[in-house]
């Protein structure tokens, strides 16, 4: 097929992923008018408001491949430009003991949450997207790895939608944990590090505590972060493996994954100009919010409502074995 028609053919869906995609921003930026900050992210609106019009009109068969293109090949390039925003710098500033004792609480917190979801019947799929969106980094997390398990919109749509709401909790309860559990701001830092989903949210439930526990919280945050590329890189290989067992010949590691690490690895050696930074980063958030888009144009209400009890409960026992086990860490390792 001629690239032209190609191009026709998928103008439509993307228009519509982009509209929606442009209110979801408008709707962020009403909530920090209004309110001071943005509870809601403008990917989680995306996906609200998509489902929102998927439910209360069908959609015309015609916009079906722009949205299909919205919500894979944008989410893919969207992820490969993410990497440019990661840099193993961070490492420099925390200790060895610290390090590994990260990486041991986020497998282990990907372990224990992918047992709980299973226990409460969740699939397989959904089970690993909130394990790992609760144990590495919120959303960015299961953005980036729904392609590579090859998740379906219904699980995506629902584990984005209900770790945002707990994302938001623990925002407002971490700091009246440290009040009340005799922490110390460097022990507080470290928990909120661990815990928290996204790095301006480690900003927000740090900062009533102190410059130390900014600092702190945010390079834990950072350190975890890092954990984003390994374990993409594993769970691609054991799910291209799985396809392959099926009898479908295909690469082990998805293009995509590739890109992630290399540029993540042109950032940290400093190859990557820090003017284009900010840049990239943010064509990836805007890609990634229209993809976000056509996801919930392609969700079906009840499926996700019929898994939210399951998913509430999962992703709230999961963010409190998380709290656990990094407490463990904290005590394991004497942090003051």
């Amino acid at each position: 097929m001629p690239l032209f028609q190609r191009t026709a053919i998928i103008l439509p869906g993307l228009a519509l992923t982009s509209a929606v995609a442009l209110l979801a921003y408008a709707g962020e930026r009403a909530e920090i008018g209004i309110f001071g900050g943005r509870w809601i992210e403008s990917l989680v609106l995306a996906i609200a408001l998509g489902i929102v019009v998927c439910t209360v009109r069908p959609l015309s068969p015609s916009l079906r491949p722009g949205i299909d293109f919205s919500a894979k090949i944008l989410l893919e390039i969207a992820i490969v430009l993410l990497g440019a925003s990661i840099s193993l710098s961070a490492i420099d500033q925390a200790g060895v003991w610290l390090i590994a004792g990260i990486a041991i609480v986020v497998v282990l917190s990907i372990a224990a949450t992918y047992a709980i979801g299973r226990l409460l019947g969740l699939p397989p799929k959904l089970a690993t997207l909130i394990a790992c969106g609760n144990s590495i980094c919120g959303n960015s997390a299961i953005v980036a790895i729904a392609p590579v398990i090859e998740a379906g919109s219904e699980e995506t749509a629902a584990a984005l939608a209900f770790t945002a709401v707990l994302g938001i909790a623990a925002v407002f309860l971490l700091p009246l944990f440290y009040f009340h559990a005799g922490m110390s701001v460097g022990q507080y830092g470290v928990l909120a590090g661990l815990t928290v989903y996204a790095v301006p949210q480690v900003l927000a439930a740090t900062a009533p505590v102190g410059l130390l526990a900014v600092q702190t919280g945010t390079v834990v945050k950072l350190i975890r972060v890092l954990m984003l590329g390994p374990i993409i890189f594993l769970l691609g290989i054991v799910t291209k493996t799985k396809t392959a067992g099926a009898g479908h010949r295909r690469s082990l590691v998805p293009w995509f994954i590739c890109g992630f690490l290399g540029l993540m690895a042109l950032r940290s050696f400093g190859l990557i100009p820090d003017t284009l930074v900010a840049p990239m980063a943010l064509v990836s958030n805007l890609l990634t919010v229209i993809a976000m888009a056509a996801l919930g144009l392609s969700v079906n209400i009840r499926s996700v409502a019929h898994a939210g009890g399951r998913v509430i409960a999962a992703a709230t026992l999961s963010l409190i074995t998380l709290g656990v086990i990094s407490y463990a860490l904290i005590a394991a390792l004497q942090i003051h």
